[in-house]
């Protein structure tokens, strides 16, 4: 990266009050100019913390409407507005309505990453890092869960006195993880250690030694006594774990592990923004009011 983007973004942000959140999946150079790197629970009390007058959000349109939701005082740039989550948007209103009306009582509990207008129709608001927390809080029988069945059905394993309604959507990286090929790799490092995200399917997680978020991983490993690791996750985590645990191997599974939108994050889109001061996140004061009902109750119930 050349020094003088570094040089003038780093002068921009002390010109403008600016602030850059990164997430882990992020390209390797956009996590290293970043004032904060973290999954979405970190970013989320971070962005809320601020007291910077603009917010870089290196990630997906969903973390930056999260961050717009919890300031809605603040101006929140993205570096590409084409970073989309595709399973953010695999759910919808009419379906979350159906199950209200079968089940009076049910919570409908929104994975982060969603879109604002999901988080709007739902009870409160989860990440991968504190969804089982959260729904073992809860009073309600029935819990609704959108809108990745993958993590939900995760907790549901665990919350056992809860009736889970699940939704039919999932992150198509995580959900495109071979059984085939985690056991391929498997034998190629016996000694090596699993540890896979709560988006992968069933039949991930059955061979994983630790089930966690990118956040959860990232501890995990590096309190761990093991030195090899099997990581069924995006591979943007690895400059994490790599920068924290340098004498330790990590192996990941093929091409597949690659989210074609988090890497739409590069320097020079963020200089880009704090230039122009162009992709904003702008939302309607109705959907911000709604949809900062769930986000803060899940700031309050994932501590």
């Amino acid at each position: 990266m050349a020094t003088r983007i570094i040089d003038r973004i780093n002068e921009l942000k002390k010109i403008k009050n600016a602030v850059i959140l990164a997430h882990y999946y992020c390209p390797d150079d956009v996590q290293s100019i970043a004032d904060y790197v973290g999954d979405s629970f970190y970013l989320a009390k971070t962005a809320k913390e601020t007291s910077a007058d603009i917010i870089v959000f290196a990630g997906v349109r969903f973390m930056g409407e999260s961050a717009k939701i919890l300031n809605p005082d603040k101006k929140v740039l993205m570096p590409d507005m084409n970073a989309d989550c595709p399973m953010a948007h695999m759910a919808d209103t009419e379906q979350i309505a159906k199950v209200r009306s079968e089940y009076p009582d049910a919570a409908v509990v929104c994975y982060v990453n969603s879109t604002a207008e999901l988080k709007c129709a739902s009870d409160v608001c989860v990440t991968s890092a504190n969804a089982e927390t959260i729904a073992r809080s809860l009073p309600n029988k029935h819990i609704y869960f959108i809108p990745d069945q993958n993590l939900g059905r995760h907790i549901a394993r665990s919350v056992t006195d809860k009736n889970f309604i699940f939704n039919n959507g999932h992150c198509p990286i995580h959900n495109d993880i071979e059984e085939d090929e985690l056991l391929k790799v498997k034998a190629e490092h016996p000694q090596a250690e699993v540890c896979s995200h709560p988006e992968t399917r069933e039949c991930i997680l059955k061979h994983s030694d630790f089930i966690g978020s990118t956040a959860g991983i990232i501890d995990h490993v590096t309190h761990s006594d093991k030195n090899e690791f099997i990581i069924c996750t995006e591979i943007g985590i690895n400059h994490e774990l790599t920068k924290k645990n340098p004498d330790k191997k990590f192996h990941y599974l093929g091409s597949k592990c690659v989210c074609s939108d988090m890497k739409l994050n590069t320097p020079e889109a963020i200089l880009n923004v704090l230039e122009t001061e162009n992709n904003e996140i702008i939302l309607s004061d109705e959907i911000m009011e709604k949809a900062l009902i769930p986000l803060e109750r899940m700031l309050r119930l994932g501590q």
